[in-house]
Protein backbone atom coordinates (compact mmCIF):
# COMPACT_ATOMS: atom_id res chain seq x y z
CA UNK A 1 0.00 0.00 0.00
CA UNK A 2 1.05 3.56 -0.56
CA UNK A 3 1.94 5.97 2.31
CA UNK A 4 0.80 9.43 2.28
CA UNK A 5 2.27 12.45 4.09
CA UNK A 6 0.83 15.17 6.60
CA UNK A 7 2.41 17.63 8.42
CA UNK A 8 2.49 16.83 12.12
CA UNK A 9 -0.74 18.27 14.01
CA UNK A 10 -1.97 17.03 17.57
CA UNK A 11 -0.38 15.88 20.83
CA UNK A 12 -2.19 12.55 19.67
CA UNK A 13 0.92 12.24 17.37
CA UNK A 14 3.62 12.51 19.79
CA UNK A 15 2.80 10.04 21.41
CA UNK A 16 1.96 7.52 18.18
CA UNK A 17 5.53 8.76 17.24
CA UNK A 18 6.85 7.59 20.82
CA UNK A 19 5.25 3.68 20.04
CA UNK A 20 6.63 3.83 16.46
CA UNK A 21 10.21 4.86 17.50
CA UNK A 22 9.75 1.91 20.16
CA UNK A 23 8.74 -0.72 17.85
CA UNK A 24 11.40 0.33 15.07
CA UNK A 25 14.34 -0.01 17.52
CA UNK A 26 13.35 -3.32 18.67
CA UNK A 27 12.97 -4.83 14.74
CA UNK A 28 16.31 -2.77 14.85
CA UNK A 29 18.21 -5.61 16.68
CA UNK A 30 18.07 -2.34 19.41
CA UNK A 31 20.52 -0.44 17.36
CA UNK A 32 19.47 3.25 16.82
CA UNK A 33 19.19 3.38 13.26
CA UNK A 34 16.28 4.97 13.70
CA UNK A 35 16.24 7.33 17.25
CA UNK A 36 15.71 6.27 20.76
CA UNK A 37 12.37 7.06 21.88
CA UNK A 38 14.35 9.18 24.68
CA UNK A 39 16.28 11.22 21.83
CA UNK A 40 12.55 12.50 20.60
CA UNK A 41 11.70 13.84 23.90
CA UNK A 42 14.98 15.39 24.12
CA UNK A 43 14.56 16.98 20.88
CA UNK A 44 10.76 17.96 21.41
CA UNK A 45 11.48 19.68 24.91
CA UNK A 46 14.84 21.14 23.95
CA UNK A 47 17.06 20.75 21.09
CA UNK A 48 13.38 21.95 18.97
CA UNK A 49 11.78 24.19 21.95
CA UNK A 50 14.34 25.76 23.69
CA UNK A 51 17.74 25.49 21.18
CA UNK A 52 15.90 26.35 17.97
CA UNK A 53 12.33 28.02 19.23
CA UNK A 54 9.92 26.13 16.77
CA UNK A 55 7.28 23.26 17.32
CA UNK A 56 6.95 20.03 16.03
CA UNK A 57 4.13 21.23 13.76
CA UNK A 58 6.77 23.16 11.97
CA UNK A 59 9.40 20.99 10.95
CA UNK A 60 7.77 17.25 11.49
CA UNK A 61 5.95 15.49 8.69
CA UNK A 62 4.66 11.76 8.97
CA UNK A 63 4.32 9.27 6.52
CA UNK A 64 1.22 6.92 6.61
CA UNK A 65 -0.19 3.28 5.39
CA UNK A 66 -3.16 2.56 6.30
CA UNK A 67 -3.30 4.70 9.17
CA UNK A 68 -0.14 2.87 10.74
CA UNK A 69 2.98 5.18 10.90
CA UNK A 70 5.48 4.28 7.93
CA UNK A 71 8.07 6.81 8.84
CA UNK A 72 8.57 10.45 10.39
CA UNK A 73 10.74 13.32 9.14
CA UNK A 74 12.49 15.38 11.33
CA UNK A 75 15.36 18.06 12.44
CA UNK A 76 17.17 17.57 15.93
CA UNK A 77 16.87 21.06 16.33
CA UNK A 78 16.04 23.59 13.69
CA UNK A 79 16.09 23.89 9.86
CA UNK A 80 19.60 22.78 8.20
CA UNK A 81 19.27 19.10 8.74
CA UNK A 82 16.49 16.10 8.68
CA UNK A 83 16.37 12.70 10.43
CA UNK A 84 14.82 9.94 8.27
CA UNK A 85 13.36 7.82 10.95
CA UNK A 86 11.86 4.52 8.76
CA UNK A 87 10.23 1.65 9.47
CA UNK A 88 12.80 -1.26 9.40
CA UNK A 89 10.28 -3.33 7.30
CA UNK A 90 8.84 -0.51 4.87
CA UNK A 91 11.71 0.84 3.77
CA UNK A 92 11.73 1.23 0.14
CA UNK A 93 13.94 3.64 -2.58
CA UNK A 94 10.83 5.07 -3.55
CA UNK A 95 9.78 6.12 0.30
CA UNK A 96 13.27 7.51 1.09
CA UNK A 97 13.39 9.45 -2.26
CA UNK A 98 9.94 11.26 -1.06
CA UNK A 99 11.14 11.86 2.74
CA UNK A 100 14.74 13.71 0.64
CA UNK A 101 12.40 15.65 -1.35
CA UNK A 102 10.08 16.82 1.23
CA UNK A 103 13.33 17.39 3.69
CA UNK A 104 14.99 20.39 1.13
CA UNK A 105 11.79 21.67 0.14
CA UNK A 106 10.60 21.97 4.31
CA UNK A 107 13.89 21.32 6.21
CA UNK A 108 16.67 23.27 4.28
CA UNK A 109 18.74 26.73 5.88
CA UNK A 110 18.80 29.97 3.48
CA UNK A 111 22.59 30.68 3.40
CA UNK A 112 23.73 34.33 3.02
CA UNK A 113 24.92 34.21 -0.98
CA UNK A 114 20.62 33.05 -0.95
CA UNK A 115 21.40 29.51 -1.37
CA UNK A 116 20.23 26.24 0.21
CA UNK A 117 21.72 23.90 2.44
CA UNK A 118 20.71 21.04 4.12
CA UNK A 119 22.71 18.29 5.88
CA UNK A 120 21.13 14.37 6.24
CA UNK A 121 22.18 12.56 8.59
CA UNK A 122 22.44 8.19 7.98
CA UNK A 123 24.04 5.26 9.33
CA UNK A 124 26.80 4.05 8.21
CA UNK A 125 25.51 0.90 7.69
CA UNK A 126 22.71 1.87 5.48
CA UNK A 127 23.84 1.59 1.84
CA UNK A 128 20.33 2.34 0.97
CA UNK A 129 20.58 5.46 1.63
CA UNK A 130 23.55 6.65 1.05
CA UNK A 131 23.18 5.69 -2.26
CA UNK A 132 20.46 7.92 -2.48
CA UNK A 133 22.27 10.49 -1.08
CA UNK A 134 24.95 10.29 -3.67
CA UNK A 135 22.43 10.61 -6.79
CA UNK A 136 21.28 13.67 -4.99
CA UNK A 137 23.84 15.01 -5.03
CA UNK A 138 25.25 14.97 -0.88
CA UNK A 139 28.65 14.44 0.02
CA UNK A 140 29.65 13.60 3.82
CA UNK A 141 30.50 16.52 5.68
CA UNK A 142 31.68 17.37 9.04
CA UNK A 143 32.63 15.18 12.49
CA UNK A 144 29.88 11.79 12.77
CA UNK A 145 27.99 10.82 15.81
CA UNK A 146 29.71 7.75 17.75
CA UNK A 147 26.87 6.43 19.20
CA UNK A 148 28.44 3.68 21.82
CA UNK A 149 25.92 1.03 23.53
CA UNK A 150 26.80 -1.08 26.41
CA UNK A 151 25.22 -3.84 27.51
CA UNK A 152 24.14 -4.02 31.75
CA UNK A 153 24.16 -7.66 31.73
CA UNK A 154 27.73 -7.88 33.87
CA UNK A 155 28.84 -6.21 36.79
CA UNK A 156 29.74 -2.80 36.59
CA UNK A 157 33.22 -1.80 37.49
CA UNK A 158 33.70 0.16 40.80
CA UNK A 159 35.40 3.59 39.39
CA UNK A 160 36.02 5.57 43.02
CA UNK A 161 35.11 9.39 43.23
CA UNK A 162 38.12 11.78 43.65
CA UNK A 163 38.17 13.16 47.07
CA UNK A 164 35.81 16.26 48.16
CA UNK A 165 32.99 15.07 45.49
CA UNK A 166 29.90 13.54 45.89
CA UNK A 167 27.60 11.95 43.23
CA UNK A 168 23.79 11.97 43.44
CA UNK A 169 20.53 13.30 41.98
CA UNK A 170 19.89 16.44 41.08
CA UNK A 171 17.80 18.66 44.17
CA UNK A 172 15.04 21.22 43.99
CA UNK A 173 15.43 24.98 44.30
CA UNK A 174 18.62 27.08 44.32
CA UNK A 175 20.07 23.73 43.32
CA UNK A 176 18.63 23.98 39.82
CA UNK A 177 19.38 27.33 39.25
CA UNK A 178 23.32 26.16 39.95
CA UNK A 179 22.69 23.37 37.26
CA UNK A 180 21.54 25.79 34.63
CA UNK A 181 24.63 27.44 35.60
CA UNK A 182 26.98 24.54 35.68
CA UNK A 183 25.22 24.05 31.99
CA UNK A 184 26.37 27.26 30.56
CA UNK A 185 29.66 26.45 31.56
CA UNK A 186 30.45 22.88 31.05
CA UNK A 187 29.11 23.20 26.98
CA UNK A 188 30.57 26.50 26.27
CA UNK A 189 33.76 26.73 27.34
CA UNK A 190 33.63 28.33 30.63
CA UNK A 191 31.47 31.69 29.48
CA UNK A 192 30.18 33.75 32.19
CA UNK A 193 27.65 35.41 30.58
CA UNK A 194 25.59 32.10 28.91
CA UNK A 195 25.89 30.71 31.97
CA UNK A 196 24.42 33.46 33.89
CA UNK A 197 21.61 33.86 31.69
CA UNK A 198 21.10 30.08 32.07
CA UNK A 199 20.52 30.83 35.42
CA UNK A 200 18.36 33.92 35.38
CA UNK A 201 15.84 31.91 33.72
CA UNK A 202 15.59 28.31 34.30
CA UNK A 203 12.51 27.76 31.79
CA UNK A 204 14.13 25.61 29.71
CA UNK A 205 15.45 23.44 32.30
CA UNK A 206 11.76 23.00 33.22
CA UNK A 207 10.97 22.33 29.84
CA UNK A 208 13.12 19.57 29.77
CA UNK A 209 11.39 18.12 32.78
CA UNK A 210 8.30 17.91 31.33
CA UNK A 211 9.40 15.30 29.26
CA UNK A 212 8.22 11.86 29.37
CA UNK A 213 10.83 9.75 29.75
CA UNK A 214 12.63 12.53 32.47
CA UNK A 215 13.41 10.97 36.01
CA UNK A 216 15.15 13.08 38.74
CA UNK A 217 16.40 10.04 40.25
CA UNK A 218 18.65 9.89 37.08
CA UNK A 219 19.13 13.39 36.75
CA UNK A 220 22.65 13.36 37.98
CA UNK A 221 25.11 15.62 39.68
CA UNK A 222 28.38 15.74 41.22
CA UNK A 223 28.62 18.21 44.02
CA UNK A 224 32.27 19.56 45.04
CA UNK A 225 32.71 20.44 48.65
CA UNK A 226 32.40 23.38 48.33
CA UNK A 227 28.65 23.13 47.11
CA UNK A 228 29.09 24.03 43.36
CA UNK A 229 27.80 21.32 40.66
CA UNK A 230 30.92 20.29 39.25
CA UNK A 231 29.70 17.79 36.83
CA UNK A 232 26.74 16.73 35.60
CA UNK A 233 24.83 13.56 33.49
CA UNK A 234 21.30 12.98 32.30
CA UNK A 235 19.81 9.82 31.43
CA UNK A 236 16.57 9.23 29.77
CA UNK A 237 15.03 5.04 30.50
CA UNK A 238 12.47 3.69 28.45
CA UNK A 239 10.86 0.72 30.83
CA UNK A 240 9.41 -0.64 27.50
CA UNK A 241 12.33 -1.07 25.69
CA UNK A 242 14.57 -1.63 28.47
CA UNK A 243 17.00 0.83 27.59
CA UNK A 244 18.72 4.05 28.25
CA UNK A 245 20.77 7.22 26.62
CA UNK A 246 22.82 9.30 28.33
CA UNK A 247 22.12 12.79 27.01
CA UNK A 248 23.68 15.73 28.42
CA UNK A 249 26.99 14.27 29.88
CA UNK A 250 29.42 17.24 30.61
CA UNK A 251 32.24 18.28 33.60
CA UNK A 252 32.52 22.15 34.46
CA UNK A 253 35.90 23.64 33.11
CA UNK A 254 37.83 24.09 36.50
CA UNK A 255 36.71 20.58 37.57
CA UNK A 256 37.95 18.77 34.43
CA UNK A 257 40.34 15.80 34.38
CA UNK A 258 39.32 14.74 38.19
CA UNK A 259 37.72 11.58 36.47
CA UNK A 260 34.06 12.84 37.52
CA UNK A 261 32.75 12.20 33.72
CA UNK A 262 33.75 8.69 34.37
CA UNK A 263 32.93 8.33 38.04
CA UNK A 264 28.78 9.96 37.57
CA UNK A 265 28.40 8.03 34.22
CA UNK A 266 29.41 4.79 36.00
CA UNK A 267 27.11 5.86 38.85
CA UNK A 268 24.37 6.29 35.80
CA UNK A 269 24.80 2.84 34.98
CA UNK A 270 24.59 1.14 38.22
CA UNK A 271 21.15 2.95 38.04
CA UNK A 272 20.11 1.77 35.26
CA UNK A 273 21.02 -2.03 36.13
CA UNK A 274 19.20 -1.58 39.70
CA UNK A 275 16.20 -0.04 37.46
CA UNK A 276 16.21 -3.48 35.03
CA UNK A 277 17.98 -1.70 32.03
CA UNK A 278 19.66 -3.79 29.73
CA UNK A 279 21.32 -1.51 27.05
CA UNK A 280 22.54 2.09 27.40
CA UNK A 281 24.07 4.47 25.00
CA UNK A 282 25.82 7.44 24.85
CA UNK A 283 26.59 9.45 21.52
CA UNK A 284 29.53 11.88 20.88
CA UNK A 285 31.44 13.79 18.66
CA UNK A 286 34.61 15.68 19.68
CA UNK A 287 37.59 13.72 20.46
CA UNK A 288 37.27 14.26 24.44
CA UNK A 289 33.69 12.71 24.82
CA UNK A 290 34.40 10.19 23.04
CA UNK A 291 37.49 9.11 24.52
CA UNK A 292 35.58 9.45 28.17
CA UNK A 293 32.75 7.46 26.46
CA UNK A 294 35.12 4.42 25.16
CA UNK A 295 36.39 4.40 28.78
CA UNK A 296 33.15 3.99 30.61
CA UNK A 297 31.26 2.19 27.86
CA UNK A 298 33.65 0.05 26.11
CA UNK A 299 34.45 -0.17 22.41
CA UNK A 300 31.16 -1.49 20.70
CA UNK A 301 29.88 1.69 18.42
CA UNK A 302 27.95 2.47 15.50
CA UNK A 303 28.65 5.51 13.41
CA UNK A 304 25.57 7.72 12.02
CA UNK A 305 26.98 10.21 9.73
CA UNK A 306 26.27 13.91 8.18
CA UNK A 307 25.39 14.22 4.55
CA UNK A 308 25.59 17.88 2.93
CA UNK A 309 24.19 19.54 -0.24
CA UNK A 310 24.34 23.14 -1.48
CA UNK A 311 21.98 23.96 -3.92
CA UNK A 312 20.98 27.55 -5.40
CA UNK A 313 16.98 28.05 -5.17
CA UNK A 314 15.57 29.10 -8.31
CA UNK A 315 14.75 32.98 -8.48
CA UNK A 316 11.24 34.41 -7.69
CA UNK A 317 9.60 35.48 -10.39
CA UNK A 318 8.40 39.32 -9.85
CA UNK A 319 4.49 40.27 -9.61
CA UNK A 320 2.75 41.11 -12.51
CA UNK A 321 1.52 44.47 -12.60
Amino acid sequence: MESRSRPYQTEDDFWRMREFLRHAFLLNNRLMHSWHVARLDYARWHTCLNCAKVPLQEVVTLWETNGQLTAILMPDGGRGEAHLLVHPTLRTPELEEEMLTVAEQRLASVQPDGSAKLCVWAPEADPLRQQLLVQRGYAKEGRPEIQWRHRLDAPIPEVPVTAGYTIRALGDGLELLERCYASGLGFHEGDIRIAVENREDPTWYHNIQTAPSYRRDLDLVAIASDGEIAAFCTIWFDDVTRSAIFEPVATVPRHQRLGLGRSIMTEGLRRLQRLGATLAFVSGYSPAANALYQSVIGPNHELYEPWVRRWQEPAVPPPHG
